[in-house]
C-alpha cells in the first residue's frame, strides 16, 4: 500500500473526503517527515506543528460535518515571502529572522479558510525573492533531491524542494521573474506561473505586475487543482481576470485539440549558450508534441539583445523598496545590497520611463505569442546548478549576470504577463530534470493546462519521465 506522501494531491483530498485518510494523520505525517528530512533538502524555514495539528483537527471535525472544501484536510504550505498571522516571516532574510507577521495575505484566507489546507509552515527563499537559487543566511540552501550537491532554483526553491522530496503534496509559490518555474525545472516537479491577473497580490502589489503567486505540484491536474483555490480575485485589485468558463482542474482533463506550437531555443542575452542536454531534451519534447498530432512552426527569438534591459532598474527599485532599518543594512546580502544601490539611484521619472520601456518589451513578446496555440522553449539554459556555484558575494553584478545565464527563458512571460508551466517531461541519463517550459497568451491558462496535461502523460506512457518522490 502507498505511503501517504507517495499519493498526488488530487488523490489525498478524494482520501480525505472518503474518510479514508485523517486530516490529522496525514499532517503527522508530513510533520514526521519534515523532521527527518528538512535539513538535508532545505525545503523549510520554519514549520508550525501545534498550529498544522490544530488545524487538522479542525479540517477532521469539517469533514464529519459532511463538508467538502476543495483542499480540506490536505497540507499547503506557503512560501517564506507571503505573510501569515502570528507565524514568523523571514522573507528570506537575517534581519528579519525574528520579525512575526501580523496579518494573512489573502491568499492565505483563501488557502486555508476557504479551501480548507493545512499550514505546516513557510517554505524557504532567498533574501527578498530577488535570486534565481535559494541560499541565505537563516538556515541550509534549498537543494534538489536528485542530487544533494545541486540547488533547488529559487526563489521558491524551498517550495520546489519540498514537493519533490515528499514534505508537501503541493506548495504555494510566486514568480516575478521564473521564481515558480526555475524551482520547478531543477526540481523535477510542475510549476505554473499565472496570467497577470488571475491570482490576487492582495493586500500587496508592487505596481510593476511581475510578480504572480502559483501552484507548485507533482502534476499538472494537481497543480490545476492549486490554482482553482489561488484564483479568486479581491475587491480593488489592480490586474483582474474573470473566472475561467470551468474549472483549471476541469481543464486539465480536457483533450487540448490538434494545436498549432511555436518553438524556439535561442536566448535573447548576448553570449548566453544553451547547454546539450538541455537542447537535446527540447528537441525530444518537439518531438513528442508532433507526434500528438501538433504543428510545430520554428520562430526566431522575438526579443533582442538589450530589449529586456527595462527590467534591471525595475527589479532593483523593488528590492529597495524592502523597508530595511538604515542600521541594519549591512546584514544583507551582497546581491541585495547592491541591487538596493541600483534601485535608490533610479529617480522617479526614470522608474516610470523603465515600466513603460518594459511593458513595450511585453507587447513585442505578446505579439510573437499571439499567432500561436501555445509556444514551446527550455524552462533553463543550463541543467541544476552546484550550490553556491551561482553566487558570487564578492563580485554581485557576476552573480545577477550568471543568474540570466542560468535563466534567460523564464522572466519574459513575467514581463508581458503571460502563462507559462514548467514540466518535468525530461530527464538525463544520470537522473536530473530537464525542465520544458510551454506558454499561451494571456488568459489561457486553462487551455494550457490542457496542454501541459497531455504532454505529462504521453511522456509518462512513452517512458521520458514524470515527476516522482526524489528523496527518503
Amino acid at each position: 500500500m502507498a505511503e501517504p506522501f507517495e499519493l498526488t494531491l488530487v488523490e489525498q483530498t478524494a482520501a480525505v473526503r472518503r474518510r479514508e485518510l485523517s486530516p490529522v494523520e496525514l499532517t503527522e505525517h508530513y510533520l514526521r517527515r519534515i523532521e527527518r528530512l528538512n535539513d538535508s533538502v532545505g525545503a523549510y524555514l520554519t514549520v508550525t506543528p501545534e498550529r498544522a495539528l490544530a488545524q487538522a483537527r479542525r479540517a477532521e471535525q469539517r469533514v464529519m460535518e459532511g463538508e467538502e472544501a476543495a483542499l480540506l484536510g490536505v497540507p499547503v504550505p506557503v512560501k517564506d515571502l507571503t505573510p501569515v498571522r502570528g507565524v514568523r516571516f523571514t522573507s528570506g532574510s537575517a534581519v528579519f529572522a525574528e520579525h512575526v507577521a501580523g496579518e494573512d495575505a489573502y491568499i492565505v484566507t483563501l488557502l486555508r479558510d476557504r479551501a480548507g489546507s493545512v499550514l505546516l509552515g513557510k517554505t524557504n527563499t532567498p533574501e527578498f525573492g530577488l535570486p534565481a537559487y535559494t541560499e541565505n543566511r537563516l538556515g541550509p540552501p534549498a537543494r534538489t533531491p536528485y542530487d544533494l550537491r545541486l540547488g533547488a532554483g529559487g526563489s521558491s526553491g524551498g517550495a520546489a524542494a519540498a514537493v519533490a522530496a515528499g514534505l508537501a503534496p503541493a506548495a504555494q509559490g510566486s514568480d516575478g521573474g521564473g521564481s515558480i518555474r526555475i524551482p520547478a525545472s531543477c526540481c523535477g516537479v510542475v510549476g505554473v506561473k499565472p496570467s497577470r491577473g488571475r491570482v490576487s497580490p492582495a493586500p500587496y502589489g508592487d505596481g510593476s505586475g511581475l510578480a504572480v503567486s502559483g501552484p507548485i505540484a507533482r502534476t499538472v491536474r494537481d497543480a490545476a487543482l492549486l490554482l482553482d483555490a489561488m484564483a479568486v480575485p479581491a475587491p480593488g485589485d489592480p490586474f483582474s481576470l474573470p473566472p475561467p468558463e470551468r474549472s483549471f482542474e476541469q481543464w486539465s482533463r480536457r483533450e487540448p485539440g490538434r494545436l498549432r506550437i511555436a518553438r524556439w531555443a535561442s536566448p535573447d542575452v548576448a553570449g548566453v549558450t544553451v547547454d546539450p542536454e538541455v537542447l537535446a531534451a527540447y528537441e525530444r519534447t518537439s518531438e513528442l508534441l508532433a507526434g500528438l498530432g501538433h504543428e510545430i512552426v520554428d520562430v526566431p527569438q522575438p526579443l533582442e539583445p538589450g530589449d529586456r534591459d527595462p527590467f534591471t532598474p525595475v527589479w532593483a527599485v523593488m528590492a529597495a523598496s524592502m523597508p530595511v532599518p538604515p542600521e541594519r543594512e549591512a546584514e544583507l546580502m551582497p546581491l541585495t545590497r547592491w541591487l538596493r544601490e541600483r534601485g535608490r539611484s533610479v529617480s522617479g521619472l526614470e522608474y516610470t520611463r523603465a515600466l513603460a520601456a518594459m511593458q513595450a518589451v511585453g507587447r513585442k513578446h505578446a505579439a510573437a505569442v499571439a499567432p500561436y496555440d501555445a509556444v514551446l522553449t527550455p524552462t533553463l539554459a543550463q541543467l541544476p546548478a552546484p550550490v553556491g556555484a551561482l553566487r558570487d558575494d564578492a563580485d554581485p553584478e557576476a552573480d545577477f549576470a550568471a543568474q540570466l545565464a542560468f535563466t534567460p527563458f523564464t522572466a519574459p512571460w513575467n514581463i508581458a504577463g503571460l502563462p507559462a508551466v514548467s514540466l518535468p517531461v525530461q530527464w538525463t541519463v544520470s537522473g536530473l530534470p530537464v525542465g520544458m517550459m510551454l506558454g499561451a497568451a494571456h488568459a489561457a491558462d486553462g487551455p494550457l493546462l490542457a496542454l501541459a496535461a497531455q504532454v505529462e502523460a504521453a511522456a509518462a506512457t512513452a517512458g521520458l519521465g514524470s515527476a516522482r518522490i526524489g528523496y527518503g
